[in-house]
């Protein structure tokens, strides 16, 4: 199996190098995937991983419309869809969009491939495909809505203890006021609209997708919404889901290392995106195996791999309601 030295390697190796050198290996993996499977592959990267949380267009949003639709141009359709995806999550309305585009485009044939992090939005997507794969280094998240950084469900949580705590001490009043006066008046029923839309959206896409042969469709999309989106029970929002909590919740599941192969050229295509980020000022790639791609570039003076600790680096950088 080609590891993240061996194939820093063969970039390395590769006549001039650097950016144009991955780009070539990226590309070759991506066509031997598709010899593989016999099915479409577009790669959706997102190197957050790599740049500071505060750099804007990281995480799903309006402007990727453009990249898929580029990268969906000439490919033929009855093939299917295998969507590689690696995100740290990002807008929901964005999200709603390119799931309905993909739907209508492959007829609903998709399968979700996670190498690493599908996180927030990205658990989104993934949940509107027909089956998942992933390794056991791979990992979905919760998708409760984050209202500027903060989860939904706890700042009416807070709205309800302080209502609880008032009551039962109206001595605490003037402390809650201090607490509460942060938010505008209309940012519970937000909070109340961003959760009720999340659940709503994700419930049907599994009932319409991955289960929707299944005569218990609706008590298992139930299921697997609630846990999702349960902030009480993932605590954070950073949270990682493995394999083994991903197929207990109920999801369909396949194991990236069931299939050899798969798993070779998988990790491989990852390796070779997250070089190319580490070597160049991309900071989203969307690319599909016939080597079509849109790249969004950085900013001039970001350094490409800044000091981050891991919940920063897992936070949707736009303050609004994000996944």
């Amino acid at each position: 199996m080609p590891n993240w030295g061996s194939v820093l390697k063969e970039i390395g190796d590769l006549q001039n190098g650097g950016q144009q050198a991955a780009d070539r290996v990226r590309r070759k993996y991506l066509k031997k995937l598709f010899q593989h499977t016999n099915r479409n592959v577009i790669a959706y990267y997102s190197g957050w991983l790599n740049r500071p949380p505060n750099i804007p267009n990281l995480s799903v949003g309006d402007d990727d419309m453009n990249s898929f639709m580029s990268v969906v141009h000439e490919l033929d359709r009855g093939l299917g869809l295998d969507l590689i995806l690696h995100t740290p999550g990002g807008d929901i309305a964005a999200t709603e969009a390119v799931v309905k585009y993909l739907w209508t485009m492959f007829d609903k044939d998709i399968r979700v491939i996670v190498p690493q992090l599908a996180m927030s939005a990205g658990t989104m997507l993934a949940c509107a495909s027909k089956r998942i794969v992933l390794g056991k280094q791979s990992s979905l998240g919760p998708i409760d809505p984050q209202i500027f950084g903060m989860p939904a469900q706890a700042i009416l949580d807070e709205f309800q203890l302080a209502i609880e705590s008032i009551k039962s001490d109206p001595a605490s009043t003037p402390l809650w006021q201090q607490i509460v006066s942060r938010y505008h008046p209309s940012f519970l029923t937000e909070c109340v609209q961003a959760i009720n839309w999340s659940k709503t959206m994700v419930r049907e896409w599994l009932e319409q997708n991955m289960f929707v042969t299944d005569e218990d469709k609706s008590t298992k999309a139930a299921n697997i919404v609630g846990y999702l989106s349960d902030h009480a029970s993932t605590a954070t929002h950073a949270r990682h889901l493995p394999i083994e909590k991903c197929k207990e919740i109920g999801l369909l599941v396949e194991r990236l290392e069931d299939d050899s192969r798969l798993q070779d050229l998988v990790l491989t295509v990852h390796h070779a995106y997250m070089h190319t980020f580490s070597m160049s000022p991309a900071i989203k790639i969307t690319e599909n195996h016939k080597g079509v791609a849109t790249i969004l570039m950085g900013f001039p003076g970001i350094p490409h791999n800044p000091p981050i600790d891991g919940l920063a680096r897992l936070k949707d950088p736009q303050p609004k309601i994000d996944f």
